[in-house]
């Protein structure tokens, strides 16, 4: 059976009446791939919504820590500032990313533009990485040129307004972005969680200079840079994986395990999972009885669909090939097929 049969089965239905077709688009039935378009774009909205919220919470933590900056001078603060500030600006690559996610598929994005959302997870991670050498390049500065930090109380304030603002942030962020399935979310949430504990760290400078030490702020600069980019290193590996197409292998199991209970699979040949921004695809062959008619190969492919689309969290499309299984002593006549499939082009 061929895929091309496989998609007719649900795109190209001209006996089904007038009255069905509007009775499905009121109650559509919960098996049809693209009764999940409606959850991927709540999904969307979710994501838009958590980085607005965001971006309004970061944006008013690294305003009123930018205030403190200009009256304390504190390096520490300085660079726990801008990386707030970058922080809450990230939102605006990812909300591009949501949108340019809702449009539909085209001729020449086949696969639509969920893909948007991976850019900006590199984008994000650049944005890690120059908050990491400006916050760096500050503190050395103020190694070899030490100043005294004003307003110390002010600052210490500021500075337990920037971890409660960082990891409300993040937690939200976080949470949203596992729910929804976007990597680049969660990136975005550990980069807050980050903030949130170097927030914490300008506490000791401010306790240092309190105390009169004089490298006590630029001291808690660097150890900011370091724990930027230890986040750095966390969020570049999330949407390295991502680009290059990895998939948890618990989701590979249970898509296995779900095909394997369908009746009239014999054996599950290859299955390929693939995350186009925040959604699921699938691409499997299952192997049928070889004396099975189109049929009943095609009864079992929409089946196996079926069941992967109920089974696995965030898939959204599923394309489902049958192979006739081999006959035991004759060659299996999709080996060679399948072997220039695997070839280079």
């Amino acid at each position: 059976m061929t895929d091309r049969h496989h998609h007719a089965h649900h795109e190209h239905r001209p006996h089904i009446s007038l009255l069905h077709r509007l009775t499905h688009l009121l109650a559509p039935h919960s098996h049809e791939t693209a009764d999940k378009v409606d959850p991927a774009l709540e999904s969307s909205a979710r994501g838009m919504r958590a980085l607005w919220i965001s971006l309004a919470v970061l944006g008013a933590t690294a305003l009123a820590q930018a205030v403190v900056v200009l009256l304390s001078g504190s390096v520490a603060l300085l660079g726990d500032t801008v990386h707030n500030a970058a922080d809450a600006l990230t939102a605006v690559p990812l909300g591009i990313a949501f949108v340019l996610g809702r449009r539909a598929a085209t001729r020449r994005f086949t696969y639509g533009y969920g893909r948007a959302e991976d850019v900006a997870g590199i984008v994000i991670v650049l944005t890690i990485a120059a908050s990491a050498a400006f916050a760096g390049w500050t503190a050395v500065g103020r190694l070899l040129d030490p100043r005294p930090v004003q307003h110390v109380p002010v600052v210490a304030v500021a500075a337990v307004v920037g971890f409660a603002g960082n990891e409300w942030v993040a937690r939200y962020r976080i949470r949203v972005g596992r729910a929804i399935g976007s990597a680049a979310l969660v990136a975005d949430g550990l980069h807050a969680r980050t903030d949130a504990f170097t927030s914490l760290a300008v506490l000791l400078s401010a306790g240092g200079a309190a105390l009169g030490w004089r490298y006590a702020d630029p001291a808690v600069g660097l150890a900011i840079t370091v724990a930027i980019a230890l986040v750095l290193r966390d969020a570049a590996r999330e949407v390295f994986r991502r680009v290059m197409d990895a998939v948890d292998p618990a989701l590979v199991d249970r898509a296995e395990q779900a095909l394997t209970g369908v009746p009239g699979v014999r054996s599950v040949g290859e299955l390929r999972l693939r995350w186009i921004g925040h959604r699921l695809r699938a691409e499997v062959a299952v192997v049928v009885d070889g004396d099975a008619t189109v049929r009943e190969a095609h009864r079992i492919a929409v089946d196996a669909e079926h069941a992967l689309l109920h089974a696995v969290p965030r898939l959204t499309a599923a394309l489902v090939h049958a192979d006739p299984e081999p006959v035991p002593g004759a060659a299996d006549p999709h080996l060679p097929l399948a072997h220039h499939a695997a070839g280079p082009l």
